[in-house]
């Protein structure tokens, strides 16, 4: 268990809130807006009413008894680039700080925050490869070059077992994992048989997944 303070509590503030809450991490939710932090007191250990932009403010938190701090504002990137710069200021182990745009990316960096998110953007990303075909399950992107996909195997692996297909050598690609009947299993193995209602998560290349599997 963790201790986080988590700053702006629009939409995706409040979705991080509920998902620290089943993770089962304390946390200290701040927003300028009285009806924003009413909204979340149910899934938080403690909320305060406040600007962030207030060093005064933020110093009677104890910035460094949190793990980690999270800044969501989206509306006003000013107050999230300021709060990211007070937080560090104030001693903070860990910043990071949402972003909507690639130039907020690089001024959040560089005053102040650890990390950032840019849940458009990867959204966007998410949404375009998951729309290209009708095979792909879930994708995660690692970096520029390497990613996760979650694919629905070809007709041609039906019944036949990872060692058999050899993607590894082939393709470069690593199947981490297979899904059957909903349930993950990741202790795979050569002898590991896939059936028709098999899924694969398989970690690669994204050009050698998708020449892999046809994407």
């Amino acid at each position: 268990m963790k201790s986080i303070l988590l700053i702006g509590l629009g939409r995706f503030g409040k979705h991080i809130a509920l998902e620290l809450n089943k993770l089962g991490h304390e946390v200290m939710a701040v927003d300028e807006n009285e009806e924003r932090v009413n909204s979340v007191l149910q899934y938080v250990t403690n909320a305060q009413i406040g600007d962030s932009t207030s060093k005064s403010f933020l110093e009677s938190l104890g910035i460094k008894s949190f793990d980690a701090c999270i800044v969501t504002i989206g509306d006003n990137f000013q107050s999230s680039l300021e709060t990211a710069s007070l937080l560090k200021e104030l001693g903070a182990k860990k910043v990071i700080a949402r972003a909507s745009r690639g130039v907020q990316e690089k001024f959040l960096l560089r005053n102040g925050a650890d990390e950032v998110v840019y849940p458009e953007k990867q959204l966007a990303a998410w949404t375009a490869i998951r729309c290209t075909s009708d095979h792909i399950l879930d994708y995660i992107e690692l970096d520029d070059g390497y990613s996760i996909f979650e694919v629905a195997i070809p007709e041609e692996w039906y019944n036949k077992t990872i060692g058999q297909l050899d993607i590894r050598k082939k393709y470069g690609i690593n199947i981490l994992g297979v899904r059957d009947l909903g349930k993950l299993n990741m202790n795979v193995t050569a002898d590991t048989l896939l059936d028709t209602e098999s899924s694969v998560l398989v970690l690669g290349e994204q050009k050698a997944i998708q020449k892999c599997f046809k994407l």
